[in-house]
């Protein structure tokens, strides 16, 4: 790699970040934009919450955006967006509705950074009508039992002649006892799925939330996400025990499924903020997960929506982070060792020991053809793996803008005690 060709195409690009007017140049830039996705580089960094917050913030108050999508599961974030809207059987207080975050990783969503946007929220939300409330939402489909309980909770409470419909499909999933794995095994290799049962519940519940009244509206296109995402999850539990790409692919093809939902229920003109791993909201085509032949819900989004998608991604040197050394395990705070040489993060801190903002809108550069490894950071993570940490991308072809946090902290969950430091 040519590192002089790449450090002056870095050094034209790249403004200080932090400042009031790089956050006007980035607003300035995603305000026409009718889905705004905001990445992050690990599932467990303060910084990329809390920056995501206040372009979030401005998006909202100055420019009309009307929901956050997030990758999080539906129940539980129904729950949160309950209390941010005021509802008269919302939870007391953001605590008590991120109490509703128990599958892990539960510090995704159950953290001090969510509690003050939270917050932020509900005040930004006092006063208004409904339809100019802003919203909080969960697209991602891992709630397979949750969203089947929250099911038969409306149609229970609705007195529904959908209930026993939906007790019979659901009486498919009993014999696996609440194991995903039992069940994907059981579906994929001896045919014992219940796809049919779910895709018959699902087209009881699609689109009733259009002629139900205006008060109980939401929790009708909530009813509706609910098996959207029974279906989604039924179908990526059948095919991973196959395919990883396959599953990964019907994931973002669900939450992209998800995001359309909610654009109609709000309305013409609606408009979203995303919130996602860059591994979700960077397009794909910019990496080397096309060969893979996997796709993501920032190439969905560009391929259906062409300009009207803008995607920021989020990158780090070096600091702590939280995250897990196997799926399930409690999460622990680490060290997360300086950038690979020649990697994005390690050239942008070759640049200079600060925080920065690269609009790649503003001119062609040698960047638009360089293949360079760019860090992700999942919920399991192993420091001591580095090299296993990066994904080859081109950075200008995978986001529309990306910022640098040269050093950044820890999330801080809400039970601290749950966390080993």
């Amino acid at each position: 790699m040519d590192d002089s060709n790449v450090m002056q195409a870095i050094r034209r690009l790249a403004q200080p970040f932090g400042s009031a007017e790089a956050l006007d140049s980035l607003v300035a830039e995603a305000k026409n934009a009718t889905y705004v996705l905001l990445g992050e580089a690990s599932h467990g960094t303060s910084e990329f919450y809390s920056v995501r917050a206040e372009i979030t913030k401005r998006l909202i108050t100055e420019e009309g955006f009307r929901f956050i999508a997030v990758e999080g599961d539906w129940p539980s974030c129904y729950t949160l967006n309950r209390y941010i809207k005021g509802y008269p059987d919302a939870a007391p207080h953001a605590r008590a509705a991120l109490s509703d975050f128990t599958r892990w990783p539960a510090w995704m969503w159950a953290n001090r950074e969510i509690l003050e946007l939270a917050e932020w929220l509900r005040s930004y939300n006092e006063g208004r009508p409904d339809e100019e409330k802003a919203g909080f939402y969960g697209i991602d489909m891992y709630s397979l039992w949750e969203s089947m309980d929250e099911i038969l909770k409306y149609l229970s409470s609705k007195g529904s002649p959908d209930l026993e419909a939906a007790k019979q499909a659901f009486e498919c999933f009993e014999p696996f006892g609440r194991d995903e794995q039992s069940y994907g095994i059981s579906a994929s290799l001896y045919g014992e799925g219940c796809e049919d049962e779910v895709i018959a519940l699902l087209s009881k519940l699609q689109d009733e939330w259009k002629d139900v009244h205006p008060a109980d509206r939401e929790n009708a296109l909530s009813a509706e996400l609910n098996a959207m995402t029974v279906q989604g999850a039924e179908s990526y539990y059948r095919t991973m025990i196959r395919h990883d790409s396959g599953s990964w692919n019907i994931r973002d093809r669900h939450m992209v499924a998800a995001l359309d939902k909610l654009m109609e229920f709000h309305g013409e003109g609606a408009r979203a903020v995303v919130w996602e791993h860059n591994t979700h909201i960077g397009d794909a085509r910019a990496t080397d997960m096309e060969q893979e032949q996997m796709v993501n819900v920032g190439q969905l989004l560009r391929e259906k929506y062409d300009n009207a998608v803008y995607a920021v991604g989020f990158g780090t040197y070096g600091g702590t982070v939280i995250a897990g050394r196997a799926w399930g395990a409690p999460p622990e705070i680490m060290q997360v060792p300086p950038a690979m040489k020649n990697s994005w993060e390690e050239l942008l801190h070759r640049d200079g020991a600060e925080d920065k903002l690269l609009l790649f809108s503003r001119e062609e550069t040698v960047l638009d053809r360089k293949v360079i490894d760019h860090r992700a950071i999942g919920v399991v993570y192993h420091p001591e793996m580095e090299r296993g940490n990066y994904v080859p991308s081109i950075l200008p072809r995978r986001y529309d803008a990306f910022i640098y946090l040269d050093h950044t902290r820890a999330l801080s969950p809400v039970e601290m005690g749950l966390i080993q430091a």
